[in-house]
């Protein structure tokens, strides 16, 4: 439930909140569904319910505990922000954030709808970076819905990329993490998508991280994009 992180971007996990359901098309091969089954079938306690939403009430004050600072990634097997996560444990697992500055929170959701309408009425401390996830054009519209929100970073994570993305607008917008699907069934990413990302990226003094080009197997095709790995993060003076 928490702990250190493969994830590249990011140090520690934390998860209040697990299990979720699919809403868009970069939900597809949800890497969280195919480890929540893992676990279940594990007997592990944390997923007595599967992939269904479930709160774990116990773990709200975890990272109060971790004295050394982190990047902590927030339900990397959830989201937040999902219709059945009520309101005033959003605002628990928010202040338990605030409380524990020491930390770099990053969170992260698709349901940039329910973002805008609960963002109001949370507290946005500096260590608290808040993304959307944008996979394609389709979903262009969570980029405004995060950028009129009070937190002072704000992320994409184009994950998986499944369509170019063109004429972004990323006033207001931090940093972009891309990658590629991996798994089974993993979808293509064309490597013009993710050039054109970087370039739109730094032509707007936007951090630029690539995470993985993904695919089945995807420590075969490993990180690099033009013969570099792209390791950026948003600068000390947006935070």
């Amino acid at each position: 439930m928490a702990g250190s992180s493969s994830i590249e971007w990011t140090e520690a996990t934390w998860n209040p909140v697990t299990g979720c359901t699919k809403i868009s098309e970069g939900c597809r091969h949800c890497y969280a569904e195919r480890m929540a089954k893992r676990l279940y079938m594990m007997d592990n306690h944390r997923y007595k319910n599967g992939f269904n939403v479930t709160l774990h009430y116990d773990l709200i004050d975890l990272p109060l505990k971790w004295k050394k600072p982190k990047r902590i990634f927030v339900n990397s097997m959830s989201d937040l922000f999902h219709d059945d996560v009520p309101f005033e444990f959003i605002l628990k697992v928010f202040q338990t954030m605030e409380k524990a500055s020491w930390h770099t929170f990053q969170v992260l959701t698709k349901r940039s709808e329910r973002l805008l309408e609960l963002a109001p009425l949370l507290p946005w401390p500096s260590n608290v970076w808040m993304g959307v996830s944008v996979e394609d054009e389709r979903v262009i519209e969570r980029i405004d819905h995060l950028r009129n929100t009070p937190a002072q970073v704000k992320f994409l994570s184009c994950e998986p990329l499944i369509g170019p993305l063109n004429n972004l607008n990323l006033d207001n917008i931090h940093w972009i993490i891309v990658g590629g699907e991996s798994g089974p069934g993993a979808r293509p990413m064309k490597a013009e998508w993710v050039r054109s990302i970087r370039d739109q990226a730094h032509n707007q003094g936007v951090a630029f991280f690539f995470k993985q080009w993904g695919g089945v197997q995807k420590h075969r095709n490993g990180r690099l994009l033009d013969d570099r790995v792209w390791n950026e993060y948003p600068q000390l003076q947006y935070v």
